[in-house]
């Protein structure tokens, strides 16, 4: 099985007539993922590449069916494009738009939160979710993905998500859904909401879990999977060579006193039973001996 998405998943891209749009829904259809629409108010009734083009999300979904969606859209109309979405009935929505506010994401996830719950929101600025094999919505190369399981992935970085992928397809082992979450202050979905999913998916025999400096999510997610996960997990956090004090690039990365420091995690994570690597390769190592073992 995979988590959030599979090969019947039906997929409308908004933004799909510029350029990242088209470029990466023509690819995700490429890929396979069943890319029935995309959204343009001012394209409508056009195609891209043999894909519809509608007016809005409501009439996509009315004529697709569509219950995903993957928003290429710049970050002034991201939010709104979202919220189009939830209100037309799609249940889950990747956003891969980097730039974002963080107060306009915010009150985005709020009102995700309130009025529209069944709605799954993944990102934004986070390169999307892949089921090797069966569907791929956002920006990640199927290339480097392997189907056939067992391995769960979940990654705040969007280049170690990548590699995390590239390390385990190289050694055989094979992926049942790569979640990126992203990097921003306030994602749309978390470490626990993945890890939940992948505990409860019986093909997924074991998570591998990629962190940054910053923010709190980590260690959160150690609490977690102390109380409640029974499969292992293998984690890996960048920034470890990180000075302190200094601002680094990505907008959740921000340390207070020791909270939030890469030691401060692996730390967290060590005591909730996970195995901590020291970089991505001896990441994927000590996955590959966990299989092994399996």
């Amino acid at each position: 099985m995979s988590i959030f998405i599979d090969e019947n998943t039906k997929v409308i891209v908004q933004g799909l007539t510029g350029g990242q749009g088209r470029f990466h829904g023509v690819r995700n259809r490429d890929y396979g993922t069943q890319i029935v629409g995309g959204v343009s108010p001012k394209k409508a009734g056009e195609n891209v590449d043999g894909i519809p083009v509608f007016a809005s999300c409501k009439e996509a979904v009315a004529a697709t069916g569509a219950t995903a969606s993957f928003v290429v859209v710049p970050p002034a109309g991201a939010t709104a494009a979202i919220l189009e979405a939830a209100e037309a009935g799609i249940e889950f929505i990747v956003c891969i738009t980097e730039g974002i506010p963080a107060h306009d994401e915010a009150k985005c996830y709020n009102i995700l939160k309130r009025d529209f719950p069944k709605a799954r929101l993944l990102g934004p600025n986070c390169p999307g979710i892949i089921s090797p094999g069966k569907a791929n919505i956002g920006i990640t190369s199927g290339d480097i993905a392997l189907a056939g399981g067992p391995v769960g992935i979940v990654s705040r970085s969007g280049t170690l998500t990548y590699q995390a992928l590239h390390e385990l397809s190289q050694q055989g082992i094979g992926q049942t859904t790569c979640v990126g979450i992203g990097g921003d202050p306030v994602p749309g979905t978390n470490f626990i909401d993945c890890l939940e999913a992948f505990e409860a998916d019986p093909e997924t025999k074991a998570v591998m879990m990629i962190g940054e400096i910053g923010g709190s999510e980590e260690e959160r997610a150690a609490e977690w999977i102390k109380d409640n996960m029974t499969k292992p997990v293998v984690s890996y956090i960048a920034g470890v060579t990180a000075p302190p004090g200094r601002k680094m690039g990505h907008a959740g990365a921000i340390i207070s006193g020791s909270s939030g420091t890469a030691q401060a995690k692996m730390a967290a994570l060590e005591a909730a039973g996970v195995t901590v690597a020291l970089n991505p390769t001896e990441a994927g190592e000590k996955m590959v001996a966990i299989v092994k073992a399996l």
